[in-house]
């Protein structure tokens, strides 16, 4: 195959493809390239969210200031050795305290989650926050957002139910690869529970623009899980996304 088609071809995928060769091996550009692949999704893993900047950014969407949470693992180190403990809550009392001065029972709880990519939420979360917003606000309530840190997917459920909320959002930082290193994703979860089954909640994954799903497409997607699961009265297996047939 020509290099012009193969570099016509790399121009429509981010995966690693007619990369040539020098002897028996790569060419010395594409193995730097691999390498720098790979310390960003190292660099993703590792880096600390800063809550901080984090929660300015949300409070000026107009949702409300944030309130912060850990989970029970300690450190970094400890969260990936110890996914148990990242879905467990080291302390809610912030979260009681917004609970106890809302209206009981919002329609959406959004939790922030740093997941296995803090990079990617410190990147996309409050816009995704801000898409997820302008399609939902008109309809429902939503409940004063979470960041968590250390965190995992069932964290969450905690959070949402200590909000009383009837549909959980988890922005999290997904596991950053060799081609994406910031990439987002949104677990949603009708009727929120500790011990909840991952069949029991739905994914909308790949997020970041400009290379992935852009945030009004997520948003989008949100909006029919949440409408159809309000009409299902459940999440998980049996509820499909119908943003698309509803689009054409």
């Amino acid at each position: 195959m020509s290099g012009e088609l193969w570099e016509l071809l790399r121009q429509r995928t981010s995966a690693r493809i007619g990369l040539g060769r020098t002897g028996d091996s790569l060419p010395t550009e594409r193995v730097l390239e691999f390498a720098a692949a790979h310390a960003a999704a190292r660099d993703a893993v590792h880096r600390p969210l800063d809550v901080q900047a984090l929660s300015a950014q949300i409070a000026a969407l107009g949702v409300g200031d944030p309130v912060a949470v850990t989970s029970q693992a300690a450190d970094r180190s400890e969260y990936l050795r110890r996914p148990d403990l990242g879905r467990l809550p080291a302390d809610l009392s912030a979260v009681n305290a917004v609970a106890s001065g809302e209206v009981p029972g919002p329609d959406i709880a959004i939790v922030l989650a740093d997941g296995l990519s803090p990079t990617a939420l410190a990147e996309h979360g409050a816009a995704v926050v801000g898409a997820v917003k302008d399609v939902l606000s008109p309809v429902y309530s939503i409940a004063t957002p979470v960041i968590a840190t250390q965190a995992r997917v069932a964290l969450g459920d905690h959070i949402a139910a200590a909000l009383g909320a009837q549909t959980l959002l988890v922005i999290i930082g997904e596991r950053p690869g060799l081609s994406v290193a910031d990439s987002v994703g949104i677990y949603l979860t009708h009727h929120p529970q500790p011990g909840m089954a991952d069949s029991q909640r739905n994914c909308i994954s790949n997020i970041h623009p400009p290379g992935g799903l852009d945030y009004a497409g997520a948003a989008r997607v949100v909006a029919s899980l949440v409408a159809g699961a309000r009409e299902l009265g459940r999440s998980g297996v049996d509820l499909k996304d119908t943003s698309r047939s509803l689009t054409s």
